[in-house]
C-alpha cells in the first residue's frame, strides 16, 4: 500500500473497537503492526469537528501508527505493535500516551483531572484517579478502527494531512488547530511543573 486511497479501512470501517473489546482476552484488535483511527461521538471542549471525517461511528480525530519508524541508529525496532499500543492508550497514562495527554488537556475542566507531577517528578499524568476518569470518558465516547500495513510510518504523514484530523501533533503543522492544542498541552505541562510533585 502506498496511498490514502488504501486506508478505507480507516475512513469506512466495517469494525470499530470500544475499550472493552480492546481489553478483552482475546482482545479485539489484531496483534499486528499498522494504523489506527480514533473516533468520537462527543468532541472534547474547544475541539471543532465542523471539517473533520464524520462516520456513524463520530468524528475522526486522532490518527497514530505502531510500531513508529525504525531508529536510524542501529537499534533494535519497536516490537509494539496495535494490540499493545491501543491497550495503552485506553488503560495508559499521559506520560506514555500523547492522545491521553492532549484529550486530558481538552477535558480538564469537565472531568476535574489535573495533570500533575509523578515518581520523580518528571513524568506528567492525570493521577490515578484522575486518569481513571479519562478512560472511563474514552469507554463512553471512543472508538478505534485499525489497519494492518507492514510499514506504516510510511503513510502515516499523508493520511494525517489528507483526513485533517485535529488532535494530532506530529506531521500536522498546518492543521488550524495546531497551535492551539500545541499552546494548551503547554500550558497544563507548565502548570504540573510549578506544583508539587504528587504522591500516594
Amino acid at each position: 500500500m502506498s496511498s490514502i486511497a488504501d486506508v478505507d479501512a480507516l475512513l469506512r470501517p466495517a469494525t470499530v473497537h470500544t475499550r472493552a473489546s480492546v481489553l478483552s482476552r482475546p482482545s479485539s484488535v489484531p496483534a499486528k503492526p499498522g494504523l489506527y483511527a480514533w473516533y468520537f461521538d462527543e468532541a472534547p471542549p474547544g475541539v471543532s469537528v465542523s471539517d473533520c471525517h464524520v462516520t456513524e461511528h463520530g468524528a475522526l480525530l486522532y490518527v497514530g501508527i505502531s510500531p513508529g519508524r525504525p531508529p536510524a541508529n542501529g537499534k533494535a525496532p519497536s516490537r509494539q505493535n496495535l494490540r499493545t499500543r491501543i491497550r495503552y492508550h485506553c488503560r495508559g497514562n499521559a506520560a506514555g500516551s500523547t492522545l491521553r495527554l492532549t484529550l486530558g488537556c481538552h477535558l480538564a475542566a469537565k472531568l476535574g483531572i489535573v495533570l500533575t507531577r509523578v515518581g520523580s517528578g518528571d513524568r506528567l499524568t492525570f493521577t490515578p484517579t484522575g486518569e481513571a476518569l479519562l478512560s472511563e470518558w474514552m469507554a463512553k465516547h471512543a472508538r478505534v478502527a485499525t489497519l494492518e500495513h507492514s510499514a506504516p510510518w510510511e503513510l502515516e504523514p499523508a493520511v494525517i494531512n489528507a483526513v485533517r484530523v485535529p488532535l494530532n501533533i506530529d506531521h500536522n503543522s498546518e492543521h488550524a488547530y495546531y497551535p492551539v492544542n500545541r499552546a494548551l498541552r503547554a500550558e497544563h505541562k507548565a502548570g504540573a511543573r510549578a506544583r508539587s510533585i504528587w504522591t500516594p
